[in-house]
C-alpha cells in the first residue's frame, strides 16, 4: 500500500559559487538603512507531494528528482525533509 508524502525541498548555491542576486539584495538592504545584514544568499523553495511505499522509498525519489532535475549539483546544494 502507498502512503503520501509532502517533500519541503530547499535549493542554495554552494559557498563557493557567487551570488549576484544576493549581493544587490544585500545592497539593497545597505542603501535601505539595514547595515546590520551580511551574507545574503537566494535559493530556491519547492513543495511536491508524492506516493510511495515507505519512507525510504520516498526519500530515495525525492533525492533523484532534485538531482535530475530541480538543482544543478555542480553549483548547488540542496536538502529537503518528508512530512
Amino acid at each position: 500500500m502507498a502512503h503520501r508524502y509532502q517533500a519541503q525541498i530547499y535549493v542554495t548555491l554552494r559557498p563557493s559559487v557567487l551570488d549576484p542576486a544576493g549581493t544587490a539584495v544585500e545592497s539593497g538592504l545597505k542603501h535601505m538603512g539595514y547595515d546590520n545584514v551580511a551574507g545574503v544568499r537566494i535559493g530556491k523553495y519547492v513543495e511536491l507531494t508524492l506516493e510511495a511505499e515507505d519512507e525510504a522509498a520516498a526519500k530515495t525519489q525525492v533525492d533523484r528528482v532534485c538531482d535530475e532535475l530541480l538543482a544543478n549539483p555542480v553549483i548547488e546544494n540542496y536538502r529537503f525533509e518528508l512530512k
